[in-house]
């Protein structure tokens, strides 16, 4: 009994290990702390979006020469990766869709709750299947303007969802780019997080969820949109970082903290604005359809797509190109992850005498697959930025040509690759190595928080690490295969 109490008593009054926070960084932190930091580099996303389109409608039409050709398929999701590999989700901090949104939420009710129908994932995971498929069925890549009137249609959507409905409507359960964030900021090494939760057990305003108000009352600091609560938030789920958390808390107890990436794939608490994991059964459909989707993007792009293209022309009938894209599509995002993952779920639970339903051992354990789709789309967007970054040399010199301005010189459209061909095989194979390393870890922890016994433990584990070499497999050979050098042109 004593030996309990000194336990307890030790662990209460042991100091908290101090975690790397970025808003404590001499010029970084200042920055981030600056109320006004997410609209500063908003206004220059914006612009850049606003050129990105008056390009894609007036400029040339063949892609390598267009920025909403290039910029989008090539930089933007290159810098994306990036960010989420070394940080977190800064696009959706610096996302330019949120400037006219703000100014609809200023002109229009906005007082609106969203449909309990459609709360969850599954609009946004419907919208992101069909814009996997859209952007192999129309060639997106390959189409300055369709790719302009995409950018359009993101703005008109984000300004009237938020400029009719309250919170973050459109973030939280329409925005297919945000979720992809949202799932793969999983696996970052960065959280919008406390500092001291004690700090919070003694709050009484609860500022960082309700915003902070003035001595009038008046509102002068909004807090979390998503419904995130600061003292019970866990991980990067639905997480935009936004920092209004940040501004809001009366005690600066809020910051961008370092933590282990793989903390929030393996616990399973109760998370503020989310519950757990394991009974989301729509997060869990989104984490696969982005764990699949990432395979079955990159097979899109490879020579042997051609072969199974005129295979499932002739077995439907069809000259379309259409109904055979969305026959690969509905296998890959669809029937695959149920098969596979069904399949592993429901040997895991008899290997392990595991009580619970198959559907929640499948989502349970859907969150470890997660770093090895974020290594597979490491590989993939990483191998078009490294064989194309240099392209935004000669596309700014020819964009600001065409409007009169020459002091860039002539457009450079020899330049294209950032390293040698002879590291790309390299790059691919470390990424896809270490998101498999990262899956392996986090299956075997999911697997050991829900069994008590270390034998049932691996068996448990077993049949999630042979899905997961599989699919590592698969990803090296879809890296082994010619992938289509879009977003690239040599010569004028």
């Amino acid at each position: 009994m004593s030996r309990v109490t000194i336990t307890l008593h030790v662990r209460e009054t042991a100091p908290r290990a101090r975690r790397f926070d970025l808003t404590r960084m001499p010029v970084l932190g200042r920055f981030l702390r600056w109320r006004h930091a997410r609209t500063a580099i908003q206004i220059p996303m914006l612009a850049l979006s606003l050129a990105l389109l008056y390009d894609g409608f007036f400029g040339p039409q063949l892609a390598p020469k267009n920025l909403a050709g290039v910029l989008p398929w090539v930089h933007w999701r290159g810098f994306v990766i990036l960010a989420l590999l070394v940080v977190g989700n800064l696009f959706c901090l610096g996302c330019p869709f949120m400037l006219p949104r703000r100014l609809a939420k200023r002109l229009l009710p906005a007082n609106r709750a969203w449909p309990a129908r459609l709360r969850g994932k599954w609009v946004a995971i419907g919208l992101l299947a069909a814009f996997f498929w859209a952007y192999e069925a129309f060639d997106l890549w390959a189409s300055p303007l369709l790719t302009a009137w995409v950018v359009v249609a993101y703005f008109v959507a984000a300004f009237v969802i938020d400029g009719f409905f309250g919170g973050a409507a459109f973030c939280k359960h329409v925005c297919p780019i945000g979720q992809f964030h949202f799932v793969n900021s999983l696996a970052s090494p960065f959280e919008v997080a406390v500092r001291e939760p004690s700090t919070c057990a003694d709050c009484r305003t609860k500022d960082c969820i309700s915003g902070r108000r003035g001595p009038d009352g008046q509102l002068i600091q909004q807090g979390c949109e998503l419904g995130l609560f600061q003292q019970r938030k866990v991980g990067n789920i639905d997480c935009t970082f936004c920092l209004d958390c940040v501004h809001a808390c009366p005690y600066d107890n809020v910051g961008v903290l370092a933590r282990n990436p793989l903390h929030d794939i393996t616990r399973d608490p109760n998370r503020s604005g989310i519950g757990r994991l394991s009974r989301r059964t729509d997060i869990a459909a989104l984490a696969l359809v982005l764990v699949f989707g990432a395979f079955i993007n990159a097979f899109g792009m490879v020579s042997p797509v051609y072969t199974v293209e005129q295979w499932l022309a002739g077995r439907l009938g069809t000259t379309s190109e259409y109904p055979v894209l969305l026959a690969i599509f509905g296998l890959g995002l669809i029937l695959a992850p149920i098969l596979l993952v069904g399949g592993a779920a429901s040997v895991s639970k008899r290997l392990a005498r595991d009580p619970r339903p198959v559907v929640e051992v499948a989502a349970r354990f859907s969150y470890g697959l997660i770093p090895l789709g974020f290594g597979m789309w490491i590989a993939h967007y990483g191998y078009h930025f490294l064989t194309g970054a240099l392209t935004i040399v000669p596309l700014a010199q020819r964009f600001v040509a065409d409007l009169g301005v020459s002091w860039l010189g002539s457009p450079r459209w020899d330049l294209a690759s950032l390293v040698p061909a002879s590291w790309l095989n390299w790059f691919e194979t470390i990424f896809l190595a270490l998101g498999l390393f990262g899956s392996l870890i986090a299956m075997l922890r999911i697997a050991e928080d829900g069994q008590r016994r270390p034998y049932l433990a691996r068996r448990a584990f077993l049949p999630w690490a042979i899905l997961c070499l599989v699919l590592f497999a698969i990803g090296l050979w879809l890296m082994a295969q010619p992938m289509e050098m879009r977003g690239v042109t040599l010569g004028g």
